[in-house]
């Protein structure tokens, strides 16, 4: 699936479309979100994963989709089921990313 580009004005309904999702809080000036990007954005496309919405927001310029995701630090990965916030972990290792991804499905 491919990345879905969230901000405040779609936060909510973006969430709500999908029963499963990950959403990837960044900020521009983030040198962990900078080196994950090209990560996660592979995680969207892995098989294992396709009922999940992938979602980036940047925590900057969207301060109420980052109070949803209880962004402390950068980046941040907060899952979503049914437009309810399930758990999060601020990390910079794929296998945290993907142990979350898991817990998502499971």
């Amino acid at each position: 699936m491919a990345l879905i580009p969230t901000d405040d004005s779609n936060f909510e309904t973006t969430i709500s479309q999908h029963s499963l999702a990950i959403v990837k809080y960044y900020a521009e000036w983030c040198g962990s979100c900078k080196l994950f990007a090209p990560k996660y954005k592979r995680l969207s496309g892995d098989e294992r994963f396709q009922t999940i919405a992938f979602l980036d927001v940047n925590a900057e310029t969207n301060p109420e989709a980052r109070k949803r995701g209880a962004v402390n630090n950068l980046p941040t990965f907060a899952i979503f089921k049914n437009g309810e916030m399930i758990g999060s972990v601020s990390t910079s290792k794929e296998e945290a990313v993907v142990a979350l991804l898991e817990q998502l499905q499971a």
